[in-house]
């Protein structure tokens, strides 16, 4: 999963030039009076970040489907940047129908009033994630349907796992079991656990320990919490051990291409490891397992990208059938099946557990998953907390976290 950038800057930068209103909550996008098309024969615009051409060729088949059953027709277009593409085609304010939406750009969005809120016209929205319907909520209202769901999981790489002398009695499900098996596994060039150096990974075990960046409500910030503390520490001390490393030290990009290569016997990742390693490294066996408990018990990450309709889109109605069409059980069962991803549905999600059980670490995750942090501003929070955490070998728990403290309470702030 690649980390995305910020956009918020790129929207309100073009707002200087007097390119757009839509930079807070008042005005702009939200008040748009596109006049609105109905019937067949509309024409609308989707545009996707794609993970491969997997995923290019699953999308445009299922518009197809669609726009054949409606009589409408649809062009996919695919972003090699999607957060400056539709920032700029925002600020232009001729944006596309239907687009994925960033979950930390969500609240951006949102607030500028680009956004259509459509959630209240989907009967059955109860169906999905209660953690990504709560990400993609701005003032009370669900704005856009997670598109797909994702946790992370621990994956073992099972042929070094065994050249190390453990066996599958030795699955670590605490902290200490995972540190233990990383110790051992730590020989001969190959590190026990490698994983990114960022809060997407590690914010897992901030919230095992007990801990997370915000309250539940996202009205305070709790980064500088003792729990944080000991989970930032825990890595460090396996750090200063040698039996952790960020993908970076083991010359690698991400932790399926350190597990691949037999760089790393264990790293963290997400579902979107699943297609990778097929496509990549099709002769390594490995496993997936729920993340090891914390002092506070089992945790994980949620994430997901949201269907953004456009408030100035003319084919609001349409847009809106299209992700009906789209979130739809059997055709969420159809992208997990052509690329990977896990339905956001908790029914579909069911039917992809019993169809995929080498998946079951990561659904079982889902029932403790933590939600991302979704405020207006806060993706440069995030940002400038992923660079301290590149630091953290040698770096200070506490001051990492009393930075993150300080920027996400200003963020909060200036998002009221």
């Amino acid at each position: 999963m690649a980390t995305t950038r910020t956009l918020a800057a790129a929207v309100c930068a073009a707002a200087v030039l007097g390119a757009v209103t839509g930079c807070s909550s008042s005005g702009g996008f939200g008040d748009s009076s596109a006049k609105q098309s109905s019937g067949g024969n509309q024409s609308l615009t989707v545009l996707i970040a794609t993970s491969g051409d997997a995923e290019t060729a699953a999308v445009k088949a299922a518009t197809a489907d669609w726009a054949k059953q409606t009589g409408n027709t649809v062009t996919v277009q695919i972003a090699s940047d999607i957060n400056q593409q539709l920032g700029q085609a925002l600020a232009g304010g001729n944006p596309p129908d239907l687009f994925y939406v960033n979950s930390d750009q969500f609240a951006n969005y949102a607030k500028g009033g680009s956004l259509y809120a459509y959630g209240d016209q989907i009967p059955d929205a109860s169906d999905f994630s209660e953690q990504l319907r709560k990400a993609f909520t701005y003032n009370g209202k669900l704005t856009c349907l997670p598109k797909d769901s994702s946790t992370l999981g621990l994956a073992i790489n099972t042929a070094l796992w065994q050249q190390a002398g453990l066996t599958e009695a030795d699955y670590p499900t605490t902290w200490q079991q995972l540190s233990d098996a990383a110790a051992k596994l730590t020989k001969d060039g190959v590190t026990g656990l490698v994983t990114a150096p960022d809060y997407q990974r590690l914010g897992a075990l901030m919230r095992e320990a007990g801990g997370w960046i915000t309250n539940p409500e996202q009205t305070a910030m709790t980064a500088d919490s003792p729990a944080n503390k000991q989970a930032l520490e825990y890595v460090q001390s396996m750090m200063k051990a040698g039996s952790a490393k960020y993908v970076s030290e083991v010359d690698t990009g991400w932790g399926g291409e350190a597990l691949g290569k037999g760089k790393a016997a264990m790293t963290i990742e997400g579902n979107w490891l699943k297609g990778a390693m097929a496509a990549d490294y099709p002769s390594v066996s490995y496993k997936v397992l729920p993340l090891p408990a914390g002092p506070a018990g089992p945790g994980t990450l949620a994430f997901s990208n949201c269907w953004g309709v456009a408030a100035k889109s003319q084919h609001q109605a349409a847009g809106v059938d299209l992700v009906k069409h789209l979130t739809s059980a059997d055709q969420q069962l159809a992208f997990a099946k052509a690329f990977g991803v896990m339905p956001s549905r908790t029914s579909a999600l069911a039917s992809y557990a019993e169809k995929y059980p080498e998946s079951k670490g990561w659904v079982d995750g889902v029932a403790h998953a933590q939600a991302p942090v979704t405020i207006a501003g806060f993706n440069k929070v995030l940002t400038q907390f992923n660079t301290d955490l590149q630091s953290l070998r040698t770096g200070d728990p506490a001051t990492i976290l009393g930075t993150l403290q300080r920027n996400g309470e200003q963020a909060i702030k200036n998002a009221q």
